[in-house]
C-alpha cells in the first residue's frame, strides 16, 4: 500500500490496494466537515477509505457522496458496500450504469466469466447492491453544491458509454476515472509523467476518447485526478501524448488485422513494443523487463478492447 497522498484543496489519493501498490487510486475531497468519494475500489478497499477518514478526524457519516466515474469494477465495485456503511452518502454514477449498480448481476456475472470464482472473489470481494432510493443519476452538466464547492458532471465516452468526469471548481481540476488515461507513477522522469490511454473492453471508441479529451483540455484544469494513478499536471503535453497513442493503437490494430496472422498475441506484442519505444523516448530507463512486469494487466486488456472495435460492425 501506498500512504495515502494528501493535496492542497482538501483533495486526498487513497491506494485502493487493487493488484499492487500504486495501480488504482480512489480520491477524497473533504470540505467543512463532509467528504466526497470519486471511485471506490473493491471491497477490499472500504477499511482503506475509512481509515483515510479517521485521519482526517472525520466518521463514514461525513460521507455525502459516493461517485462512480464509470460502473468498471476497479472503479465501482465498493459503491454498494460503502453505502451499506456510509448512512448518509448517496451514489452519483452515470445514467447508462446506474441499473448495473443497482442490480450488479451482469457486472459479476461478467467479471466471474473473466476470472472464475475464486480469482473474481479475491480480486473484488462481494459486490453489493446500491439501493435504488440512493443513487443520482448525473446526466451531462449536472452540478452538485458540495458544501459551496461546485462539481460538475461531464459526459465522457471513448472509454465507455457510462464514463463521467468531474471539475472541480475550486481547485479547478479534473477526476478522470479512465478517460484521460493511465499513468503511474513508477514511469515518472524527472517530475514528469508518462501517461498512456486504456482501450479495455467493451466499449473503445476512438473519435468519442479524443473529442472527450479534448472537451476535457478545453475547461484549461490545472490538474487531473487520475484512478490510475493519482495527480498530474501539465495536462496540454499529456493531452498530445494520448491523441498520439490512441492514433498509433488504432493503426496497429488494423495492420494486426490486416495481416490475418494470430491476432491477440500479435496485437499485444505490437502495443507492448509501441509503450516500450514511448517509454524510452519519455526518458524512462526502467528494464524491459520492469516495464513488462507493470504493464502486462494493460497490454492485456487493451489488446481485447482494441480487437473488440476493430470487430465491431460499423453503424448502421
Amino acid at each position: 500500500m501506498i500512504p495515502t497522498q494528501h493535496h492542497e484543496h482538501g483533495i486526498h489519493t487513497i491506494d485502493a490496494g487493487y493488484l499492487r501498490p500504486g495501480l488504482a487510486s480512489i480520491h477524497l475531497i473533504a470540505r467543512a466537515g463532509h467528504a466526497a468519494l470519486i471511485d471506490t475500489g473493491t471491497q477490499h478497499s472500504v477499511p482503506h477509505i475509512l481509515a483515510t477518514l479517521a485521519e482526517l478526524g472525520l466518521g463514514p457519516e461525513a460521507v455525502d457522496y459516493v461517485i462512480a466515474t464509470h460502473v468498471h469494477l476497479d472503479h465501482a465495485g465498493a459503491a454498494g458496500a460503502l453505502l451499506a456503511c456510509c448512512p448518509n452518502a448517496r451514489l452519483v454514477v452515470h445514467p447508462k450504469g446506474a441499473r448495473h449498480l443497482i442490480n450488479p448481476a451482469k457486472l459479476i456475472a461478467g467479471a466471474t466469466a473473466v476470472y472464475g470464482e475464486v480469482l473474481f472473489r479475491k480480486l473484488y470481494g462481494e459486490i453489493v447492491p446500491a439501493p435504488a432510493e440512493r443513487v443520482i443519476e448525473a446526466d451531462d452538466g449536472h452540478v452538485i453544491d458540495f458544501h459551496g464547492r461546485a462539481l460538475t458532471f461531464i459526459d465522457t465516452p471513448g472509454h465507455a458509454r457510462h464514463h463521467f468526469c468531474i471539475h472541480d471548481a475550486l481547485s479547478n481540476s479534473i477526476f478522470t476515472g479512465d478517460t484521460f488515461g493511465i499513468s503511474y507513477r513508477e514511469f515518472d522522469v524527472d517530475g514528469r509523467p508518462f501517461i498512456f490511454p486504456t482501450t479495455t473492453p467493451v466499449q473503445f471508441e476512438p473519435e468519442a476518447l479524443h473529442a472527450s479529451i479534448d472537451r476535457l483540455l478545453a475547461l484549461k484544469p490545472t490538474a487531473a485526478y487520475l484512478t490510475h494513478y493519482g495527480r498530474v499536471t501539465g495536462l496540454p503535453t499529456l493531452a498530445g501524448e494520448l491523441h498520439k497513442l490512441i492514433d498509433e493503437f488504432t493503426r496497429l490494430t488494423c495492420a494486426v488485422v490486416e495481416e490475418g496472422v494470430a491476432r491477440h498475441g500479435a496485437l499485444k506484442s505490437a502495443i507492448e513494443r509501441c509503450l516500450f519505444d514511448a517509454a524510452r523516448a519519455h526518458g524512462c530507463a526502467m528494464s524491459e523487463e520492469r516495464m513488462r512486469e507493470l504493464l502486462a494487466g494493460d497490454v492485456e486488456l487493451n489488446a481485447q478492447g482494441l480487437l473488440v472495435w476493430r470487430d465491431r460492425p460499423p453503424a448502421p
